[in-house]
């Protein structure tokens, strides 16, 4: 790590401390050369390889777009599908795999939205997963009515 004052192609890590729920590491570093004190912080890279071959970093804010898409007109806050950006991102770094393909981002995100709203969860399904048919739409729905606790229907509008 080179001194961001003179340089320096050295540092002494002084203290180290996580962050971000251990997600990273933050280092108060000294340099051995002009005596200044600097920190670095560091993460475990994240990449996504697209069906392009192209690899490019993890990205939230990319999870969040592309649901809030699927989310358009529907009662879910900034908050919510930030926090549904989290748990993506935690359960695909939990896989331990340093570059994960783009249908796993997909795949990973399903569960979550799924809790999150059953309408955007069809809506996110019926892009991701193609459907081609209204028999597609049948099937994701009686599948979803299946899952549900006893007497509840989740797809159901809500009454007012």
């Amino acid at each position: 790590m080179h001194c961001p004052f003179c340089r320096h192609s050295d540092s002494r890590v002084v203290d180290s401390r996580t962050s971000d729920d251990g997600a990273t590491i933050r280092r108060r570093r000294q340099c051995p050369n002009c005596s200044r004190r600097f920190s670095t912080s560091e993460t475990a890279s994240l990449s996504v390889l697209k069906r392009s071959g192209v690899s490019e970093p993890f990205s939230r804010a990319k999870v969040i777009s592309g649901v809030r898409k699927a989310c358009q007109g529907r009662p879910v806050s900034d908050d919510q599908l930030a926090m549904l950006a989290q748990r993506v991102e935690e359960s695909i770094r939990s896989s331990g795999l340093a570059e994960i393909d783009a249908h796993q981002v997909g795949l990973s995100i399903l569960q979550p939205l799924q809790e999150l709203d059953v309408i955007a969860y069809l809506r996110f399904a019926s892009v991701y997963r193609g459907f081609d048919s209204l028999e597609d739409f049948e099937a994701a729905i009686a599948r979803l009515r299946a899952e549900a606790p006893q007497g509840e229907d989740p797809v159901e509008a809500p009454t007012a």
